[in-house]
């Protein structure tokens, strides 16, 4: 197991008591079956006897004899239903947990989407909600959900993850665990009935519970924590090695462009820079005359706005600017803001256009402002830094 913060619920106790603003305990998983659920249940009655106040905003045993036992007397805020379609389904009550006004909340399934027509779309923006006002959150949430692992999932595993997980929830996070647990273990739980019901234990051990997929899963999620840790780290030796009212300027850029595909994979990737760095970043799309609302086709639009609110999403700053010098517009930005690293996606112009008129990324490259450039192909991207 792998903790970032200070370890164990007495600390996670003792943070509680002492701040405003509620608190985040994450705990990250390799697969379902690794006992996120079973350990913020432990949490919550160790919590209890220590005199916090704890309820379960939202757990999902998923029919699991032993999870289900360790809700126990815990209190458990009752969950809003909604017709949708004919059926009815469950929610957690975020309202009823605010008047409730416990100073832990445990919320299970951090990247599940809720019921289209709920106040929120994900129900981490509902932990988000129950935060900021004031009420502690132990979640927990699979690797596999983290956005910014979605091409290396889709790539490695075959699979596609829709449900994610921006990768700043876990940056924000106060204390960070991994629940580890190796692949043979994890699949003779699953043999075992103690994951799936019966019908499913067979076609879940040749298809996604796989010894290499698990493995790989298992890696993502130590070396996930292992970078939060780093950051941790290197948060508390500059604060001990600085004044406080001084701040290192060091800033990430991604220039945005209409390719919606390399934009998606740049997204991710500047992610994984600026988590791992530390860096705050931006997300800069500059609209030229050809590029206009009233020129550009409505499908590229959508899509721009869809990379566009995946930008924000992934907790970047989304600035638009208007220029016919892409190059020069976003040089002038990165040097106002103090950027020391830009990303863009290679040029995908014919070698005749850009032999000719030059390209976006080979104007960036040999900017003379001591700005790095980091210059990214769409099925390179995870591979490269």
């Amino acid at each position: 197991m792998t903790v970032l913060g200070p370890a164990g619920e007495g600390a996670f106790a003792d943070l509680v008591r002492t701040r405003e603003r509620g608190k985040l305990k994450l705990y990250i998983g390799s697969a379902a079956g690794t006992g996120k659920t079973y350990r913020m249940l432990t949490e919550a009655h160790a919590l209890r006897a220590r005199g916090v106040d704890v309820v379960v905003g939202f757990v999902e045993t998923h029919g699991r004899v032993e999870t289900a036992a360790q809700v126990g007397d815990l209190e458990v805020v009752p969950r809003r239903r909604i017709e949708y379609r004919g059926v009815t389904l469950e929610e957690m009550d975020v309202d009823a947990v605010v008047v409730r006004r416990p100073q832990v909340a445990i919320v299970d399934e951090l990247a599940h989407t809720n019921v289209p027509g709920s106040a929120r779309a994900k129900r981490w923006q509902d932990v988000m909600a129950l935060i900021d006002e004031g009420i502690s959150v132990v979640s927990a949430v699979n690797v596999q959900h983290l956005e910014s692992l979605n091409d290396v999932i889709q790539r490695t595993l075959g699979v596609t993850v829709r449900e994610t997980v921006p990768d700043w929830i876990v940056g924000v996070a106060d204390q960070v665990v991994n629940l580890d647990i190796s692949a043979e273990d994890l699949r003779q739980r699953l043999a075992e009935g103690r994951i799936y019901p019966t019908d499913k234990i067979q076609a879940a051990l040749t298809s996604f519970f796989t010894p290499e997929n698990l493995t790989t899963l298992r890696e993502l999620a130590l070396r996930e924590v292992a970078s939060s840790v780093d950051r941790a780290r290197e948060e508390i030796a500059t604060r001990e090695a600085r004044p406080p009212d001084r701040r290192t300027v060091d800033r990430l850029l991604v220039a945005m462009s209409s390719h919606a595909e390399l934009t998606a994979t740049l997204l991710r990737k500047a992610s994984r820079i600026a988590g791992r760095l530390n860096q705050d970043w931006y997300c800069v799309y500059v609209q030229t005359a050809a590029e206009s609302a009233a020129r550009i086709a409505a499908d590229t639009q959508r899509r721009l706005v869809d990379n566009i609110q995946r930008a924000q999403a992934l907790g970047a700053e989304v600035v638009k600017l208007e220029s016919e010098d892409v190059p020069g517009a976003l040089l002038r930005f990165a040097r106002e803001k103090g950027v020391t690293l830009i990303l863009v996606g290679q040029s995908t112009r014919s070698w005749w256009h850009r032999l000719r008129r030059g390209s976006v990324s080979g104007q960036l490259a040999a900017n003379d402002a001591g700005i790095d450039v980091l210059v990214v192909a769409a099925d390179r991207a995870e591979e490269a830094g």
